[in-house]
């Protein structure tokens, strides 16, 4: 299964997210912002990268273009969780290099879809 960073402020939606995710066998690294999360991204090396966007400092879209365009984390796959749920910030997103946009409250089933689509590894 896929190593999993969470990058989110929320200590609820980081506790939602990582019971879905281990609960399918995912290991799960977490950051509590998106500076902290850059840094863990490139330490770690995880397979796929969980971003929030509305966070204090460094916000996710600014975390995610960061995360694109450094040689050693452009190849993670990063997926936007936010309850930003407007088709500009939906398009902003992908274009700072997410590659794939939900919005909270997230279904089980849709992350671990999203997931396997992002990372080419099945949901079992």
């Amino acid at each position: 299964m896929a190593l999993v960073l969470i990058v989110d402020d929320s200590p609820t939606e980081t506790y939602k997210l990582t019971s879905m995710l281990e609960k399918h066998g995912h290991k799960v690294l977490t950051a509590g912002n998106g500076a902290d999360g850059v840094v863990k991204a490139k330490a770690e090396l995880p397979d796929i990268v969980l971003m929030d966007v509305v966070m204090p400092g460094l916000n996710g879209f600014q975390a995610t273009r960061q995360l694109s365009k450094a040689v050693e984390t452009a190849a993670i796959p990063v997926i936007i969780v936010t309850t930003k749920d407007q088709e500009t910030d939906r398009v902003w997103g992908m274009r700072q290099g997410a590659k794939a946009y939900l919005t909270k409250p997230i279904e089980e089933k849709d992350l671990l879809n999203i997931i396997a689509q992002v990372s080419g590894k099945g949901s079992r």
